[in-house]
């Protein structure tokens, strides 16, 4: 009987059908990044706020005063004596009158002079010029709430985790195209709910929600699209990536055209619906059904894909070699069971937290251009655009391996550059090189910043490259039973880093400005040693059993980043041997 991939090279490996399937789930993409990067609009901070003061709020009603007027005769009066309150997270300690004159308000405000008057916080009275503009101003996320906007995006975060091992395990045990149709459903009701949310702990339990269907929107969709191509037309899976960098650069477009948060968030919601007609276009993977002893239907698919292909699949394909090992639900176990199975799941795990860790750093650091939001945005996303092509000009030409240590070690060298790099006149040891003068010369003052810039988006660009050579790295270090929720549990660090990435930012910058930077040099100099302890998988079919994943080339030159991973015997035979 033929293999799986022996008849997809008979059916077409990337024909038409497989670029049909390749485009459709890459709109997922879209919809993915503009929900994981929608808190950047959704939690604008207010242009000007202000606390109202108790019966403040019946005299403008009885006087007829506009927003402006209300705050000019009730509010900035009473901080003539005390200009060190704003009037925003403190207001004065006293009550209005509502029978006070509407021309001279201020008269009967109370006892005390304006400048002696008591402070208390203020609570639950701010008031917005635009109140509906964000999840700030809807649910009053400021002065001592403003810690609320950063949980709501570790909630964000930790619905991708749990996504990522509860709808990961799903897709192993039930098919990829139900998780995926399921997870759409889910992110598009899941998302108009938290538009329309009562209050603030609604909007956080369906912001869990979403994310974590939104993760399995975007896992399953990638795997799937992994599936149905041949070992030479993997490269898709860099290429679906571009597709959420389009998200990012989309993103700033929809919030400037659309004014409210919840525009927004229908916005990058509804589409989800759309997805559900996949069902009439996107088969299961054939590859799964191969691992769930379906071998019928698989070849059914298969017939399918050369006929839309204009090929044609020989007669005597009456079956399809099935796997013999025995079909069982995935665990976190079979991904540590044997030794090459442990070692790259390992590794893996580490690179995913790394990446994104840095990653999210350096977006939430970098503030590289300064003034509108909205253009500030596109072009950090327009930063990693270039990573998709420099990937696909290498990967098949050098491997796997080389590019995605390269752009660790890169950005680890940007990182500790830019950390030293002075804020004087001039590097203070560019004077034991007098000779090269004309060198240092663009590191004046005034250029510094712009260097900085320079490095910090080389940086972007480089963590980028290795955040999306891992997806592909990923998928092909695991077989067909195990691939979606070994790929799912390893992205799974990278939710965990974007919920640690802004405490260790903003704790470690608290301390030195730049420690942050030192942190995420180590941590990627590190994880570019390390991936090349994994097995090289340019041109090699994608594993379909962890026997097959064993029989991966092993790289035993790096013995001593290797044996740790290794059981303690095993170190200790290769340590007798050497002896």
């Amino acid at each position: 009987m033929p293999s799986f991939d022996e008849v997809l090279k008979e059916a077409g490996e990337f024909g038409r059908f497989q670029k049909r399937v390749f485009f459709l789930l890459s709109q997922t993409g879209i919809t993915f990044s503009s929900l994981f990067a929608s808190v950047v609009f959704l939690g604008r901070a207010p242009d000007d706020f202000w606390c109202r003061i108790p019966g403040a709020a019946e005299l403008s009603e009885r006087c007829g005063w506009t927003l402006e007027e209300e705050r000019n005769f009730t509010v900035l009066p009473l901080h003539l004596g005390n200009e060190s309150v704003s009037g925003q997270c403190e207001r004065l300690d006293v009550t209005w009158d509502t029978s006070a004159s509407c021309a001279s308000p201020l008269a009967r405000c109370g006892n005390h002079s304006t400048g002696s008057l008591p402070l208390t916080p203020c609570h639950d009275s701010w008031v917005y010029e635009q109140p509906h503009s964000s999840i700030v101003s809807e649910y009053d996320l400021v002065c001592g709430n403003a810690w609320m906007l950063d949980f709501s995006q570790a909630i964000l975060n930790l619905g991708f985790l749990a996504g990522a091992f509860i709808l990961g395990y799903a897709a192993d045990r039930y098919g990829r195209i139900p998780i995926y149709l399921l997870s759409c459903l889910g992110v598009g009701i899941c998302g108009i709910i938290v538009a329309f949310s009562p209050n603030f702990t609604v909007f956080l339990i369906f912001r869990f929600l979403q994310g974590m269907f939104g993760k399995g929107t975007w896992m399953t969709g990638y795997v799937i699209v992994t599936e149905i191509v041949g070992s030479d037309q993997r490269i898709v899976g860099i290429v679906i990536q571009i597709f959420f960098t389009l998200g990012i650069i989309i993103l700033p477009g929809i919030a400037y055209l659309i004014p409210t948060w919840q525009g927004i968030q229908l916005a990058i919601s509804l589409p989800n619906f759309l997805f559900l007609l996949y069902y009439w276009v996107v088969p299961e993977s054939p590859r799964w059904l191969l691992t769930r002893k379906k071998g019928e239907k698989a070849l059914k698919i298969m017939r399918n894909i050369a006929k839309h292909n204009g090929k044609f699949l020989s007669p005597h394909y009456s079956e399809i070699t099935i796997s013999n090992e025995e079909v069982s639900n995935p665990s976190f176990l079979d991904l540590v069971r044997t030794a090459q199975m442990r070692r790259n799941t390992l590794i893996l795990m580490y690179a995913w937290f790394t990446s994104a860790l840095i990653y999210q750093g350096l977006v939430m650091r970098l503030g590289i251009i300064g003034g509108n939001l909205y253009l500030d945005f596109f072009i950090s996303g327009a930063v990693e655009l270039p990573a998709a092509f420099l990937i696909i000009v290498t990967i098949d030409r050098v491997g796997r391996r080389l590019p995605f240590a390269m752009s660790n070690i890169v950005a680890s060298i940007a990182c500790l550059i830019t950390a030293f790099l002075p804020e004087g006149n001039s590097l203070p040891w560019a004077r034991l090189f007098r000779p090269m003068a004309p060198l240092w010369h663009p590191l004046s003052k005034d250029n510094i910043p712009w260097l900085k810039t320079t490095l910090a988006t080389l940086g972007r660009l480089s963590i980028t490259i290795a955040f999306e050579v891992v997806y592909l790295v990923n998928s092909e270090l695991y077989p067909t039973t195990l691939r979606n929720f070994g790929v799912s549990l390893c992205s799974g660090l990278c939710d965990l880093g974007g919920i640690i990435a802004p405490f260790l930012l903003f704790r470690l910058a608290a301390i030195w400005l730049e420690l942050p930077l030192i942190i995420f040099s180590i941590l990627a100099a590190v994880c570019g040693l390390l991936v090349l302890l994994l097995p090289e998988t340019k041109g090699i079919s994608l594993p379909e059993t962890v026997e097959d994943v064993e029989q991966l080339p092993r790289y035993e030159m790096y013995f001593l980043t290797y044996t740790w991973m290794r059981f303690p015997e095993d170190v200790l035979l290769q340590l007798y041997q050497l002896s």
